[in-house]
Order: C-alpha cells, then structure tokens, then sequence
C-alpha cells in the first residue's frame, strides 16, 4: 500500500506594505482537519485600519491554528500549520522491519512560489472558498464567566452564572452577520450563535446582538440585587458592578496614536466662522428634486461644502501641502486627496476620494456616496486611508455646533462642518430667520500661516454663503 508523504506548510500574518506590524485575529473560518485550497479565505483579522479576510496560498488539511479569536499576533508570525502533499518536511510512519520500506507517492507538481499578501494587495490566483461548514451542534460559550468558586459556609455568596449552553443555527452553519456586527458581538461578549436573527435572509443585525445582550444582562443584576439584599458577614469590599474594561487595540488604537501624535507634533491654530448658508441648503433641495446630477446619485450639504473647500484649495494651493521633518522642508502636494471623517463601529476611520480636486461635482458626488457606503459596511481597505491631504469632518450629523478637530496626521487643514440651525440674522437690513451653521479649520501653522487659513476658510464661507460662485470662481 503506498504511503503518501506530507509535510507541514506554514502560513504567517502577512504584511500589506502599509507600515502595519500587527493584526488581531477576528473569526477563524476553518479548523483542524479542515481541507483547504490554494485561494481558499481561512480567517478574518483586523489590522490598525481595516478588517480583511486573509487567503491561503497553497493546498492541504488543516494542522493547527496557532492562536485563538481574538489574540493580536505580529505581522511574520506563524498563525497556521497546514499538512500538504509531497516534501520532506515531515516524517511518514515508520514501516514494519519485516517489510521492505515502500517508496513514497509521487509528489504533487510543485506549486509557484507565491507571496502571501492580504486580501485586495498584490497578485492571486484562484478564487476564494468560504471555510467548511461546522457540523456540532452544541458548544460552551468559553468566553462567560466560570462558575464561582464555593466560599466559606460563614459568608455564603452566590453563585456567578453558570456558563451557557449555546446552540447553533440549524445545520451547524456559520450564523450570517456582516462584519460590524461581529466586533460589537465580540466587544459585548455574545456568541452570535445564539443569536436569534430577524434580519433579511437570516442575517444577525445590530439590533438583535443588543436585545441579546440585554436579555442576558438580566439575569446578572438579580445576582447582583440579590447578593445585596442578603445580609453578610463582614469581608473585604468587593468591586461591584459598573466598571468596563474595554482593550484598545484595531482602528481605536491607530486612532489613538495617531491623534497623540498629531497633536503634539503640528502645532494647530483653529480659526472659526458663522455662515449663512440658506442659499446652499435651497440648492441642495433644487438639486435633489431635478435628479441632475443623476438619478442614484445621493445628494448632501456635505456635498457642497466638499466641493466649496476644494474650489478654495484651488484658489490657495500652499494650503494642500505636507511637512518633511527629515528633509526639512514642505511639500506642496499635486493632487487634493480629500478625506472625509467617518465614525463606524470599529472606530473612527478617514478614507479619502483620490485627486478630487479634478471631479466634477457629479463625480465628487458619486464618490462621496461610494466612500460612505463602503465605511458603513465595514469594507473600506487600507489603501482607501493613505495618501490623504486635506480631511472634512461632519460633526452637525450629531446636532454639534462645531468644535476643534484635531488634524489627521500628516495633512496640513481639516475643516469641521457643524450643525445646520435656524437662527435670526441681519439679511438685507432687517433681522430675519436664516439657516445658519459653523465653520472650524484647523490647520499646521508650520504649513500655514494665519493670512493663508483665514484666506481658505473665508472662501469656504463665501462659496456656501452664494453656490453661485461655485461657477464663477471654479
């Protein structure tokens, strides 16, 4: 009988050649055992900037999985040992002495040497296959509290929660959520398989991760209610309930960093400024009501402020410029990369539309709308991030007047668009109700002076106060 030969392959976190020395593993799509091919995604994993599902470059059956959900790994470590056909790594089982070693199968034709790259970055061949389907039907959710321990009979306490006893979605399939919803599922410690879905097609929405997590709370605060009503012999003070730790790690920690970093390093000058912005809010209704800029086309105030800041970038390009410390210089930037400001639940992220400063307004538009959409869903990729020069940051969504925002590191301005109110306003000599909203730039006085901020933001003012100009000055 021929014995086949296989050796041990090792898959490590990749590296996108985006500066990033880190992932944390998300969800594994395979275990041991599992057959996979070349192409086949294995795992989901998040880096400082984005969730990406990492495709394995060659063929064979599943060893190992060196770390759990949830453990952040550095980028060239080993996360999978795969079994493959052919090779010498590993040893076949030693034959009986009495019988004559048997040679080894021949070994499957020598695969392409390949690099392993991130999902969307650099070359790939073959088309991606989901992991196998799990077939238990019943697990213990490791991830609850273990009972506790039994205390003394002098100073009975009770009982933590016994772990839970989840099942699974019939058929032992993976439950569908997109991948948002899985962080908040795993930042508030549910298991997504018990999980009862209600949204389209069986798809888990945020909505039902937090009913869940709100039914499961209850029973928590009778113990907690319960342990206080019963009367108890004196013993240390026990923390009670309230206080949570969440780890920083992902796009919340590259946030972090990098706002710590920018606002210690660009010494930042923010100037304000109050517009009438009645006439851009009745050019946003004309335009959405003609559909001429297109019939899908989705169509904002941000909009018009975009295109506003880009036509006054263009009026005053010093200000689309970039600090080199080492070479001591600055480097005015040929292209305006405008980053718009996006709050997911993974954390605050700025992916920016690429040379938008040569769109007309229905392109600008159509990327606006594309940029949006893709950082809802969670899909906004790396490169999406880099390369940015000037950001906008929406805070009137939230009913904020405005504020100081921070810059994005490495950009010279970031303009701050703040809520849009109805408020009395001296227009053509008499005191009227006016539709009124705050402008902030903030901007690295290294970069730009006071005489070129205040330059760009008063046009930036002026071009919202008459769309017109849009024309004219454009």
């Amino acid at each position: 009988m021929t014995t086949e030969v296989r050796s041990l392959r090792e898959f490590k976190m990749p590296d996108v050649g985006e500066g990033l020395t880190e992932a944390e593993i998300l969800s594994w799509y395979v275990k041991p055992g599992d057959t996979v091919t070349d192409g086949q995604v294995v795992c989901e994993v998040e880096t400082a900037k984005a969730a990406v599902e990492l495709p394995i470059p060659f063929n064979g059956v599943v060893e190992k999985l060196h770390f759990p959900e949830g453990a952040t790994v550095d980028v060239g470590t080993v996360i999978i040992s795969v079994a493959v056909a052919g090779g010498a790594g590993a040893e076949a089982p030693a034959a009986p002495a009495a019988t004559p070693a048997q040679a080894p199968a021949p070994a499957e034709e020598a695969e392409p040497e390949r690099r392993e790259v991130l999902v969307g970055y650099g070359p790939r061949t073959g088309g991606t296959q989901r992991r196998a389907r799990r077939t238990t039907t019943t697990r213990v959710d490791a991830t609850r509290p273990a009972p506790a321990a039994p205390a003394p009979a002098a100073a009975p306490a009770p009982a933590a929660p016994a772990p839970v006893a989840v099942a699974e979605v019939p058929g032992g399939e993976r439950p569908l959520a997109k991948p948002p919803v899985r962080k908040l599922a795993k930042d508030l410690g549910v298991d997504l398989r018990a999980v009862t879905p209600t949204g389209r097609d069986g798809v888990i929405t945020r909505e039902d991760v937090h009913a869940y997590a709100t039914a499961q709370a209850a029973p928590a605060v009778a113990v907690v209610e319960a342990a206080v009503a019963e009367p108890a012999a004196p013993q240390a003070p026990v923390p009670t309930a309230g206080d949570v730790r969440v780890p920083i790690k992902g796009v919340r920690k590259a946030t972090a960093q990098a706002m710590v970093a920018s606002a210690f390093t660009a010494p930042h000058v923010t100037e304000f400024v109050q517009v009438d912005v009645t006439r851009t809010m009745k050019f946003v209704r004309r335009l959405k009501e003609s559909g001429e800029l297109g019939r899908d086309v989705r169509v904002s105030p941000l909009l018009i402020v975009a295109k506003a800041l880009l036509t006054a970038i263009k009026r005053h390009p010093e200000i689309n410029a970039q600090w080199d410390e080492a070479a001591q210089e600055i480097v005015l930037k040929g292209q305006v990369n405008l980053g718009i400001a996006a709050a997911t639940p993974r954390g605050l992220i700025v992916p920016n539309i690429k040379d938008a400063g040569s769109k007309t307004l229905t392109g600008l538009a159509t990327s606006l709308g594309e940029l949006v959409e893709t950082a809802r869903q969670g899909k906004t990729s790396p490169a999406d991030m880099q390369g940015g020069t000037v950001t906008i940051t929406n805070v009137g969504v939230f009913g904020v007047d405005t504020g100081t925002p921070i810059l994005n590191p490495g950009e010279a301005a970031i303009l701050a668009f703040g809520a849009v109110r109805e408020l009395p306003w001296v227009h053509k000599g008499k005191v009227v109700p006016r539709q009124v909203t705050t402008l902030a730039l903030s901007f690295d006085h290294r970069l730009v002076d006071g005489e070129l901020g205040s330059k760009v933001l008063a046009d930036v003012a002026a071009l919202l106060e008459r769309p017109k100009r849009l024309i004219t000055w454009g």
